[in-house]
């Protein structure tokens, strides 16, 4: 038989050389993480930066000063300075008059026009606040601060350009010589807009608000809270200490987890079917928006629920059996209580995912037009993201700086909301 000679060995890497090679792909892996961060960084805070340029504007309002006379004439000319009279009365005519007097130019219909997009369209039910509120004022003359328009408080602001050609811009050049007149008498003011949070939702830009979202924002987390927190500390509780391990509860956990997958608008779906067209329940009322949010929230607290009461050591429990303790007095006085600071994060956490959602609340209905502040939760309303929604729609310019705002004070109580349960996590937490 033939030898077969035998095959030579590849010539190895000295150990030298692959120590180094390894270090290079170390390197290498550490460098790619870090470009990663710091793009993640920078896209962030280019982000950040666009939103606070287009919204930090929204938080100043310009306003003009005008003598205005109150006519009791065209005011009040039957003598009655009843409320409601003077309710009823009709200021246009004497905001129209306070101009004319102010403005000699103001006699075609093209004028009187532009002269009376000056002010906010609000001006006169500011006037008729003042009268109903000091009836004293009928038959004087007061200077008076109302809000300018919103395409002049876009041009104050510099979002218009006066060299942009009169046909391409929402003002006139005959507003601008008024505006600059103006000026040069002292007679314009940019103010911080406290109407922002104060104010509910209007047609005009300088007069919307968010108050309004905010309160049915409140009253829906309200009502989310009360229903799935004890729900869902419940449902953790029992299936984490109490449920046999068999198909069922491996079935339950499976659905449990897949439904914190779910999309948020299949669960506006379910509301909208469940709700609003089988119980009847009133539609865009922060009631049915928590009851969806919180079928929402609920797989996320049950999950952080028993990844608290996992956390716990089981010599706390053995130590409870052991003193007597019967299983529930374990749970409830001793367990509980030590994964309550897990399950207040992972709470927080879900109420800051329902606080930012919109899909849902659309299905229902809370995409309605609404002016009132709600003062209870069966009453029409409105959350912050849906207003953003609705403010992103509209075609005037000054919205665009409302929704970059009220972006602005959402991520705001994110921020607050997700501080808050690191704080908690940090304060309460036990290292067993």
């Amino acid at each position: 038989m033939t030898e077969v000679a035998p095959q030579a060995r590849p010539r190895r890497m000295p150990a030298k050389d692959r120590l180094a090679k390894r270090y290079r792909a170390e390197k290498r892996f550490r460098l790619l993480g870090l470009s990663s961060v710091l793009l993640a960084a920078m896209i962030l805070l280019l982000l950040l930066a666009t939103i606070i340029s287009n919204g930090i504007g929204a938080f100043r309002q310009h306003y003009v000063a005008i003598d205005v006379y109150f006519d009791a004439a065209k005011i009040a000319p039957d003598g009655n300075r009843s409320v409601a009279a003077l309710q009823q009365a009709s200021y246009r005519s004497v905001i129209m008059a306070a101009l004319r007097d102010r403005f000699d130019n103001t006699k075609t219909r093209k004028q009187r026009r532009a002269v009376k997009g000056l002010l906010t369209a609000n001006a006169a039910y500011e006037l008729r606040d003042m009268v109903v509120a000091n009836p004293n004022l009928l038959g004087v003359t007061e200077r008076v601060w109302l809000k300018m328009s919103d395409d002049l408080d876009m041009f104050a602001k510099g979002y218009i350009s006066r060299q942009t050609p009169e046909g391409e811009r929402q003002v006139s050049d005959q507003q601008i010589a008024w505006f600059d007149a103006l000026r040069e008498d002292g007679a314009i003011e940019s103010r911080f807009n406290f109407d922002f949070f104060t104010s509910g939702d209007s047609r005009e830009p300088e007069e919307a608000g968010i108050f309004g979202a905010l309160v049915g924002s409140l009253l829906t987390l309200g009502v989310t809270l009360l229903l799935a927190f004890p729900v869902g500390v419940m449902a953790a509780v029992y299936l984490e200490e109490f449920a046999p391990r068999n198909r069922w509860t491996d079935l339950i956990e499976v659905n449990i987890n897949n439904l914190a997958a779910v999309p948020s608008i299949v669960f506006g779906l379910l509301g909208l079917a469940i709700f609003l067209n089988f119980f009847g329940l009133p539609r865009s009322a922060p009631l049915v928006g928590g009851m969806v949010l919180a079928l929402m929230t609920l797989p996320t607290i049950i999950i952080a629920g028993r990844s608290a009461l996992k956390a716990v050591p089981p010599s706390i429990r053995e130590a409870a059996l052991g003193m007597g303790a019967s299983p529930l007095q374990t749970i409830t006085h001793h367990v509980l209580p030590l994964a309550m600071p897990g399950i207040l994060t992972g709470t927080i956490i879900g109420m800051a995912q329902a606080l930012g959602e919109t899909a849902p609340l659309l299905m229902i209905g809370m995409v309605a037009f609404i002016v009132d502040i709600p003062g209870a939760v069966t009453d029409p309303a409105t959350v912050l993201p849906v207003q953003i929604f609705l403010w992103a729609d509209s075609p005037e310019r000054a919205f665009v700086e409302k929704t970059s705002a009220a972006i602005m004070v959402l991520l705001g109580f994110l921020i607050l909301m997700n501080l808050i349960a690191v704080i908690l996590r940090r304060r309460f937490e036990r290292r067993w």
